[in-house]
């Protein structure tokens, strides 16, 4: 599970830090003397920057895999109806294997968590025997996916 501080404590980026993230957004894999050329900084200077983003949960450099390609057939997003602690609820649905993305909302939902799931059968056992059980469900809403447009990783840079 991923967790940040709250905005009004997080610093803002400088020019540099954003020019590096960009960098890393292109490639996480890009060299940091490659780096360093484009963004006009040493290779040491850019090792530090980057250590200080990962260690501040700024960024993450992960392997991004595309869930068809590696055996799941089936992403939705399920809108949760909710009474009592949303967070301890939310907290809950971020501990389950299938759910990727977990958002407490205002509106219609309280709470939205995305499910990666191998196939349909798959998706009707989180829905029924995981997600339906948990304290605090009062109603749950699907959305399948039938097919993934778009899916960018590079905000917050410019």
């Amino acid at each position: 599970m991923t967790t940040r501080p709250p905005a009004s404590t997080t610093p803002p980026l400088d020019d540099l830090s954003k020019a590096i993230i960009e960098q890393l957004q292109e490639d996480g894999r890009r060299a940091y003397a490659t780096i360093g050329k484009a963004v006009g900084l040493s290779e040491a200077a850019v090792r530090q920057r980057v250590q200080r983003l990962v260690e501040g949960g700024i960024v993450q450099i992960v392997a991004v895999t595309d869930p068809v390609q590696v055996g799941f057939t089936r992403q939705a997003m399920i809108g949760i109806k909710a009474e009592g602690d949303l967070e301890a609820l939310a907290d809950a649905l971020a501990a389950l294997a299938e759910v990727d993305y977990v958002v407490i909302t205002a509106g219609g939902f309280d709470v939205l968590a995305e499910v990666v799931c191998e196939d349909d059968d798959h998706l009707l056992e989180v829905l029924n025997h995981k997600i339906r059980a948990l304290p605090g469900v009062r109603t749950t809403e699907t959305f399948v996916y039938l097919k993934l447009r778009k899916q960018l990783y590079n905000w917050g840079t410019r």
